[in-house]
């Protein structure tokens, strides 16, 4: 016989609490106390009629000497998708749960269904918020048609895992965890305990049978993934699909992954035809224009592990309305507001009568502190309205005293620049180091403070 019982959960950090009150006494959060109504099972054998058949799910686990732990058995799937694969650290780890998340209509499911469509092994995927007929005219419009992958439309998670004890899939597919609904809880799909019990139970899916389940999460407004913070602590991977809507460019960013480095990125363009992968990521941040204009300059900086050369374009104009604009896209607008200061200090350039916009090109946001040297470099081009050559690029952090100091990985931000045919790259005298410069035909020049910088491109 089950038990019912109704808890007080926050909304914001998953905290329970026996009673209502108006602010959350983890978190601190005023009024996101929510009632929710929790039937538990009396015993685990209910528990455990989920699923059935699975000899591991009986079997008690047992200590065992970390020395005699042996290493680098880890099963991977590798997927045809290249940038998932570097995501993912290689590919998806048998038994794994993996969260992606992201805004609404950025091409989450379009990622998954292109990935169940394009892997030649047993694939179940299961869909919470769209019907069979929309996902048959999503999968005709991607091109693809894989006869090992099947189709459910079904919110309940024991049905769901039933079925795919059944199946016996070499991947499971959830498209979302927050439509989801355990007959063990007694309250709304999406809320804090639906998720954390639905989450909870395709973990140990995952785990008692080796199979990955790749689960899509919805976010909230502030950017978080919806549901309880316990959500991203169980799951192995977290990553996060982003990007611009007005813009075709889709960003993968790792937020936590344990079989892999967080450090990794894949880019996407979206077209009528699905997601394509963006190798060479450069080829879509650069200018298309062949004219030279003033307020644009090119760095050369990295996301992850990858290099990729942007272009920053600055517009310097007079403050009409008195109080200066300060306006930044895809950057730090506190840096830009520092970067300013240390011009008008260091410099004496007059920017603070003036209007400030600072943009980088495609939509894309970078919090790499090599970009200071080509944001500078915009800035002062703009405000002198004279062009920077087309065939240079910039990689330095700027300080407080106007010195340009040096950025790790410079060698292969200059390989990157010489790859795409620059001819001169502008870098930290401090970054000359250990530096071979006869490796590469591009010109590397050094800089030690911002007033040189002005010297050598303007002058």
């Amino acid at each position: 016989m089950a038990k019912v019982k109704k808890i007080f959960v926050c909304n914001e950090c998953g905290a329970t609490s026996p009673k209502w009150m108006g602010r959350c006494q983890s978190c601190g959060a005023w009024n996101t106390i929510v009632e929710e109504v929790v039937v538990k099972e009396t015993t685990r054998e209910e528990r455990s009629r989920l699923w059935k058949g699975n000899d591991s799910a009986g079997k008690e686990a047992e200590p065992i000497p970390l020395s005699e732990i042996q290493t680098g058995n880890t099963r991977r799937l590798p997927t045809p998708d290249a940038e998932l694969n570097r995501v993912l650290g290689g590919g998806i780890v048998s038994g794994s749960l993996v969260l992606i998340g992201g805004q609404p209509g950025i091409g989450k499911s379009t990622l998954l269904l292109q990935l169940a469509l394009q892997l030649p092994v047993r694939i179940l995927y299961v869909s919470g918020e769209e019907s069979e007929e929309q996902i048959k005219m999503r999968a005709d419009r991607l091109g693809n048609n894989n006869p090992n992958c099947f189709l459910l439309t079904e919110t309940n998670t024991a049905k769901i895992l039933s079925h795919a004890q059944k199946i016996a899939p070499d991947l499971l597919i959830v498209d979302s965890i927050q439509t989801l609904s355990s007959p063990h809880i007694d309250s709304t799909p999406g809320s804090i305990s639906q998720v954390r019990e639905c989450a909870g139970e395709l973990q140990r899916f995952a785990k008692q049978t080796n199979i990955p389940v790749i689960l899509i999460g919805h976010i909230t407004k502030d950017g978080a993934i919806a549901g309880p913070k316990l959500l991203e602590h169980i799951v192995d991977a977290v990553l996060q699909f982003e990007g611009d809507r007005n813009y075709t460019y889709r960003i993968l960013r790792t937020l936590k992954n344990r079989f892999g480095s967080t450090d990794e990125l894949g880019i996407y363009e979206m077209q009528a035809g699905g997601l394509r992968e963006v190798s060479n990521p450069s080829e879509l941040l650069l200018s298309q224009t062949d004219e030279e204009l003033s307020g644009s300059a090119v760095a050369a900086t990295i996301e992850g592990m990858r290099p990729m050369l942007i272009e920053t374009q600055a517009l310097v104009s007079t403050a009409v309305y008195g109080t200066p604009q300060r306006t930044a896209t895809g950057f730090d607008l506190r840096r830009l507001s520092m970067l300013l200061a240390v011009l008008e200090k260091r410099g004496g350039f007059p920017f603070a009568q003036n209007d400030v916009f600072l943009n980088l090109a495609g939509g894309i946001k970078v919090d790499d502190p090599a970009l200071d040297l080509a944001v500078v470099a915009a800035l002062m081009s703009s405000l002198q309205d004279v062009a920077v050559p087309a065939d240079t690029c910039f990689a330095g952090e700027i300080g407080l005293s106007g010195e340009v100091r040096s950025v790790n990985r410079i060698e292969q931000r200059i390989q990157e620049a010489d790859r795409l045919g620059f001819r001169q790259i502008y870098i930290s005298k401090y970054n000359t180091k250990g530096l071979d410069t006869s490796r590469y035909k591009i010109k590397i020049k050094t800089i030690g403070k911002v007033e040189e910088l002005y010297r050598q491109v303007f002058e």
